[in-house]
């Protein structure tokens, strides 16, 4: 295996440890929550938790990649997971945890940030979709095992925790072999100043790629922060809800890359067309059927087929319509979008849940509509290229 294809392995395997723990805490701690007599809505605001810490670090990032290069960053970013989740059995508390939740968004940030923007950078147009595809389809892998660590707690309430610290550490060992890279270098001032001018100018000509990202952090932070909390009190067990959950990651997992390829062929706006307006009838079915376990099993594996990509796709898109030197920044503002999708609904999901009187599931089908709308009405500007660049 030569020095290319380690690096691209090691930088998806990382994404996939990433995945994982983010698909355990989200279910795992509303479910202790819920057994603890926590509210809906203050177990939706603790979720928020994680992402707060992605949008907080967000406009820091730039500066030391440009400085220090992809490598640190990710050392960094892995040593704060790692940590972080070893210290949740030290004390059981709230806001001690929502303070863990918040270090785990710093790192967890660091990671995806710098490896999206290194796969990006490095991928040829031509295999950007297949690329991202398979970034995309590692975090899935990792996102979808992460709820199957909430059947341990019957066996001891902070083992998952503890696995989960050991798996990321073995990971995270992996990248001191790779080396270090830097991104694109860019004229303009590498400053907090500057930083914002290049979301300015991101912003204007790709805005329309930062909805997908947005709409998969909404769906999946409610699916796996709400949902758990909605189903225990519509009277589905904890052993179908661990099942449920993987069920939408697996659907992601088998369509990532065919979606991906698709989109090389065919262009990253018809295929969200597609996929976003298909997500949005799985969700209404899903409200039709959430007193049967098998139907919203299937229901959940469809819709993860449909729109478990929207984040890779969103990315990828993002990567078409700008420039090398602006996508750190743009890579960033996907982090910021997904972000805010993820605090939004777990807090709108928690609410809904407590004071709605209809199925959790129409929020989400909502979401997903109005993405679709946007997505038709966007009129793309094959010359911001250009313009940016110049």
């Amino acid at each position: 295996m030569n020095k290319q294809v380690y690096r691209f392995w090691v930088l998806v395997s990382i994404v996939a440890i990433s995945g994982f723990s983010q698909g355990m805490l989200l279910p795992l701690i509303a479910i202790i929550f819920e057994n603890s007599g926590v509210s809906s809505s203050l177990n939706g605001l603790h979720a928020a938790g994680l992402y707060i810490g992605v949008l907080l670090a967000s406009p820091f990032m730039e500066q030391p990649l440009r400085r220090f290069g992809y490598k640190p960053l990710i050392v960094v970013g892995g040593l704060l997971v790692i940590v972080s989740l070893a210290s949740f059995p030290l004390w059981h508390s709230f806001w001690f945890w929502f303070v863990l939740r918040f270090f785990i968004g710093v790192g967890d940030h660091m990671l995806h940030f710098s490896t999206q923007t290194w796969i990006t950078s490095f991928s040829s147009e031509k295999k950007r979709g297949r690329n991202i595809a398979l970034y995309g389809l590692f975090f899935g892998l990792g996102f979808a095992a992460g709820p199957l660590m909430t059947r341990l707690i019957d066996i001891y309430l902070y083992l998952p925790f503890i696995i989960s610290s050991i798996i990321s550490l073995l990971v995270w060992m992996t990248v001191l072999f790779i080396k270090n890279e830097f991104p694109e270098k860019d004229m303009e001032t590498t400053s907090f100043f500057g930083t914002m001018q290049r979301f300015a100018k991101v912003w204007k000509y790709a805005w329309i790629a930062f909805l997908p990202p947005f709409g998969y952090g909404f769906l999946e932070a409610s699916l796996n922060g709400n949902f758990p909390v909605y189903a225990l009190r519509n009277g589905i067990s904890i052993e179908a809800v661990s099942i449920l959950l993987p069920a939408f990651a697996i659907g992601s997992i088998v369509f990532q890359l065919p979606l991906g390829l698709l989109s090389d062929k065919f262009g990253r706006r018809n295929i969200l067309l597609v996929v976003t307006l298909a997500g949005t009838a799985s969700f209404f079915a899903a409200s039709m059927l959430e007193h049967s376990v098998v139907g919203l099993m299937i229901c959940f594996t469809i819709a993860g087929m449909l729109v478990g990509s929207t984040f890779s796709l969103g990315i990828t898109y993002m990567a078409d319509l700008l420039p090398k030197n602006l996508l750190p920044a743009g890579n960033l503002m996907c982090g910021i979008a997904f972000s805010v999708g993820s605090m939004s609904g777990p807090l709108l999901g928690g609410m809904f849940i407590q004071f709605a009187s209809v199925s959790f599931f129409f929020v989400i089908a909502t979401m997903l509509l109005g993405i679709f709308i946007a997505l038709v009405m966007y009129k793309e500007k094959p010359v911001a290229r250009k313009v940016v660049a110049a």
